[in-house]
């Protein structure tokens, strides 16, 4: 392959997965942003397509963005493309024949791959394809298991599996240049994971939130909701240095009853540090305390580079903090005072996220990001619901469906200036940085749309056995509430 460093700014073709399609554009354009340039699209650019023309940037930027993304498969050097494979031939051949040659050259060995979006081509149908693409000046040999370079032809046939049209919408011609990491969905995969609990982040969600707040090495991360550590485990992957806090005792030192099917208590080992062990990134582990959110032990400067959260909604977790019900409460004197275990009191959802912008707008460092879940009941939703704070600005809001009802939306934001009195002072007056209070009943609205749903999805078999029918993506799935807080996932 030819030195990248040398050759100009190209127009490439990412192939894109086609899931979590809400945050794809965010991950490309962080990760973008984190090389210094900008997402600029070809025309006809559809955000919801699974190719994707990109202009304006080298060959060492379309690699560093496939080392990181978990969103794409494939990166191409785009030859040509079409309508049709008429149009494509006709691509083909105006493209600059300085470009192709020192990629067809007789020292240089090739494969063309065929690859077809939403259809299936039989072996025969592949080797028609290829064959009609003689009119390229290929003068290498073909080596189909380590050849030199490896050539694509995509053919795209749309995203409905119901209707496949006979040919396809469009078609691209290009070399190869990188794949995505996908393949940390699986090696990363919380089913193998050593330390886990009732919440543990999906791993490919974990990842996206990484590149969402460019995280890189040697930046310091932070979680302030870290339960298992599955968000320190995918930004220890890029480089960064990682710490969380909870304030959940068992769940920070590993102890107590085992989230896992057939395990009734935590092994002697099962803790943060030995998940990022597990994955070879102890050495950026910093450490992780019992803390509580809402009373912050941090020293008033700016400290991380990216705080990355998962905030609890009252479903498989409760929202608790430290202090008492109670207007005046008596310290704790003598003895008894180092091993009192302080009680608790609600925590509202929004009284959390408050605090959370709050503290993100005072230790971020300028430019840092925080990223973070907001819980929706998606017939109310709107965006106004989201939380804004004056110091920061409000990059992406992308949305996982997780029922008909509900769904959570992953915030990413910056901070664009460092707090300052004036700035107190319109938190408190200003409507659009006041917390709503509508999320404060998220948890009341989640169940009671539950019950309204099994109850009209519950039907009866010839036998007379209920059968539940459950959505795809639903809360059963990702936020199953066990009868007890101590209860181990099925």
């Amino acid at each position: 392959m030819a030195a990248s460093g040398r050759r100009p700014c190209l127009r490439y073709l990412f192939h894109l997965a086609q899931d979590n399609l809400d945050f794809r554009l965010p991950e490309i354009e962080a990760l973008l942003a984190l090389r210094g340039k900008r997402f600029k699209p070809g025309e006809n650019f559809k955000e919801k397509c699974p190719f994707w023309c990109l202009e304006d940037l080298t060959e060492d930027d379309v690699c560093f963005v496939m080392a990181r993304s978990v969103c794409a498969k494939s990166a191409f050097e785009l030859w040509g493309h079409g309508r049709n494979h008429s149009e494509l031939r006709t691509s083909l051949l105006n493209y600059p024949a300085e470009k192709m040659l020192p990629f067809l050259h007789k020292e240089s060995t090739y494969r063309i791959n065929v690859y077809t979006f939403n259809k299936t081509l039989d072996f025969t149908e592949r080797i028609k394809r290829i064959d009609a693409m003689d009119y390229l000046p290929f003068d290498g040999l073909v080596n189909l298991k380590s050849p030199h370079q490896v050539f694509c032809l995509l053919e795209d046939y749309g995203t409905d599996p119901n209707n496949i049209p006979h040919h396809p919408y469009y078609v691209y011609f290009g070399r190869w240049i990188a794949d995505g990491q996908r393949e940390l969905i699986r090696s990363h995969s919380v089913k193998n994971r050593h330390f886990i609990g009732n919440t543990s982040m999906d791993a490919g969600l974990s990842f996206i939130m990484a590149n969402h707040a460019k995280v890189k090495q040697h930046d310091l991360v932070f979680d302030p909701f870290v339960g298992t550590g599955s968000l320190l485990v995918a930004c220890s992957h890029f480089g960064a240095y990682v710490c969380g806090s909870d304030i959940d005792y068992n769940t920070i030192h590993g102890k107590g009853r085992s989230s896992r099917k057939n395990q009734k208590w935590r092994g002697p080992d099962e803790n943060i540090r030995a998940n990022l062990r597990q994955y070879g990134t102890e050495k950026m582990y910093v450490d992780v305390m019992v803390s509580d959110a809402s009373k912050p032990v941090w020293r008033e400067t700016a400290l991380f580079d990216a705080i990355i959260t998962d905030p609890p909604y009252g479903i498989r977790e409760s929202t608790r903090r430290t202090g008492s019900q109670k207007e005046t409460a008596k310290p704790v004197e003598g003895v008894y005072a180092e091993s009192h275990v302080a009680v608790s009191q609600s925590y509202q959802l929004s009284e959390i996220l408050a605090d959370m912008l709050n503290f993100s707008a005072h230790r971020l460092v300028m430019g840092g990001r925080l990223v973070y879940w907001l819980p929706v009941y998606r017939p109310e939703y709107c965006v106004e619901m989201v939380p804004l704070h004056p110091c920061l600005r409000l990059i992406s809001n992308c949305e996982q469906i997780l029922s008909s009802h509900t769904s959570r939306r992953l915030i990413t934001m910056e901070k664009v200036k460092e707090p300052e009195g004036p700035d107190s002072l319109a938190h408190l007056s200003d409507p659009r940085f006041s917390a709503y209070q509508g999320h404060n009943t998220f948890r009341e609205k989640y169940f009671s749309g539950l019950n309204k749903r099994l109850s009209k999805e519950n039907k009866y078999d010839a036998y007379g056995d209920s059968i539940i029918q459950t959505e795809q993506g639903s809360l059963n799935d990702c936020w199953q509430a066990p009868k007890d807080k101590h209860q181990p996932v099925q």
